[in-house]
């Protein structure tokens, strides 16, 4: 591992304690110049192709990733898939695709190692607005389709979405995965109604929730992100079979250069507290969902 800069991560620490063989960076982003976001992304992407997240593995340790397709690039998935080819059979996708997604483009994603859909609530989307039905929709063609068996469906949803859109979540016909800790706020903790719905679904045995974006409702100055300490342990306690975590590097949601991954990483160390649970988030429970 390496101690040298890494783009869009701060610092230049290691994590404090090694990750396993096999960790997996669940959540993702490649953002490549050669490929030109969508019309209706108005912000400049950054330049974070490939061979940059590969200087950030290194520093981190992990061997595995999913590249998530970002809403930036609307429902074109070049940019994701042409990461899968550069990292090889160490990576997996996640794709956004439009709510008329043929059988032909759903064969081809899952013969690239694409392994889910996001549906995508939060962020501008390149069709408008996401809806109850286009969630719908995308699940039941999952679910319908041969090649895409071991596919799940993935949300990224305010907290008040979902508690609205519980049962819905819970009755879709594949297994769902939850973005970024369900967006919710640190000081509920695992007392507001948002983690009583993510409770029920975990509970439900079909769900999945990332351990991603802690920064992004963080309100603790520096690094340290204390203020989730009550959020992420209370997940690891309630499912800690299906939970997965993710840098959500390089991090578009947050001012360039503050997020240090490494932080991220002992984070989800202080939220697991044992090595083995650490272990299970990091290698077991993500080749189990995208059949590493």
């Amino acid at each position: 591992m390496t101690s040298v800069a890494v783009p869009h991560s701060a610092g230049l620490n290691q994590p404090a304690r090694a990750v396993p063989p096999l960790s997996c960076d669940s959540h993702m982003h490649i953002f490549d110049p050669r490929f030109a976001e969508s019309s209706h992304w108005v912000r400049q992407p950054p330049n974070a192709p490939v061979a940059a997240y590969r200087q950030l593995q290194n520093r981190l340790g992990t061997q595995r990733a999913v590249v998530v397709t970002p809403s930036t690039y609307g429902t074109d998935n070049a940019c994701m898939l042409n990461a899968l080819d550069e990292l090889g059979d160490c990576a997996r996708g996640v794709a956004v695709v439009a709510h008329d997604v043929s059988d032909v483009e759903l064969n081809l994603l899952a013969a690239r190692r694409v392994r889910g859909l996001r549906v995508n609530f939060v962020t501008p989307q390149s069709w408008g607005k996401t809806t109850l039905q286009m969630l719908s929709t995308l699940a039941q063609k999952v679910a319908a389709h041969p090649a895409c068996e071991d596919w799940h469906i993935q949300v990224f949803v305010h907290p008040e979405q979902l508690i609205q859109l519980a049962s819905v979540l819970a009755a879709l016909p594949v297994p769902l995965v939850i973005d970024h800790l369900g967006y919710v706020d640190p000081a509920e903790g695992a007392s507001g109604a948002a983690y009583d719905a993510i409770r029920r679904l975990l509970d439900g045995g079909n769900t999945w929730v990332k351990l991603s974006g802690a920064y992004m409702r963080s309100t603790v100055q520096g690094p340290k992100y204390s203020d989730t300490l009550a959020l992420g342990r209370a997940l690891v306690r309630e499912a800690p079979e299906r939970l997965i975590w993710g840098s959500d590097w390089p991090h578009t949601t947050a001012a360039p250069d503050t997020v240090n991954d490494a932080d991220l990483l002992n984070l989800l160390a202080a939220w697991t507290v044992s090595p083995s649970a650490m272990e299970k988030i990091l290698v077991d429970n993500p080749a189990h969902l995208y059949g590493f």
